[in-house]
């Protein structure tokens, strides 16, 4: 695919999850404040743009509320899946139990003054203890698998996968081709 002259591989995402992804995109900068509009408006890239950027693990701030409503950041594997934002913890952490009680969540994804990537949403459990799993943790267990090794740990038990689903997100983004360097 061919976006701005520049060639762009689609990773993971389908045409209609580049579509679906766009109008969030869009939609959240429409409902945002002027004052971020006016930074982001001319310095943001499209979906295709933005998957082909986010490829392989990307370092991410997740915050959590904590029971007393206190905000708690960690810091998280991320990996951009199907227009999406993945990650895990192990299930003892702290923030596995925020999400559990209170699944809203919020990540950002910064490289320097380069990269932002902001979404806020809901968190689904991917893989849950004692349940059928997600009908696509399998895929996404193989792709961890690939990246971290299939014997790191027990993936079903160890440790517990998130996807966000995200009712808003930006990505503040002023140079494309230092990116794609």
């Amino acid at each position: 695919m061919s976006v701005g002259g520049s060639t762009v591989v689609l990773v993971h995402e389908t045409t209609d999850e580049l579509v679906e992804l766009q109008a969030l995109l869009d939609a959240s900068l429409s409902r945002s404040t002027g004052h971020l509009r006016s930074i982001v408006a001319s310095r943001t890239i499209t979906a295709a743009q933005l998957t082909a950027v986010l490829t392989g693990m990307c370092t991410l701030a997740l915050s959590t509320v904590t029971a007393s409503g206190e905000p708690r950041i960690s810091g998280a594997d991320g990996h951009f899946w199907h227009g999406r934002w993945v990650f895990g913890t192990a299930r003892s952490a702290a923030k596995a139990g925020h999400l559990a009680a209170r699944p809203a969540a919020s990540v950002a994804h910064l490289r320097g003054e380069d990269l932002g990537v902001f979404a806020h949403g809901r968190v689904e459990e991917l893989n849950p203890l004692g349940a059928d799993p997600a009908t696509d943790w399998a895929e996404v267990r193989t792709y961890l698998q690939e990246l971290y090794g299939g014997d790191a740990f027990d993936w079903d038990t160890d440790v517990v996968y998130y996807r966000l689903q995200p009712h808003w997100m930006t990505v503040y983004a002023p140079d494309l081709e230092a990116l794609l360097r």
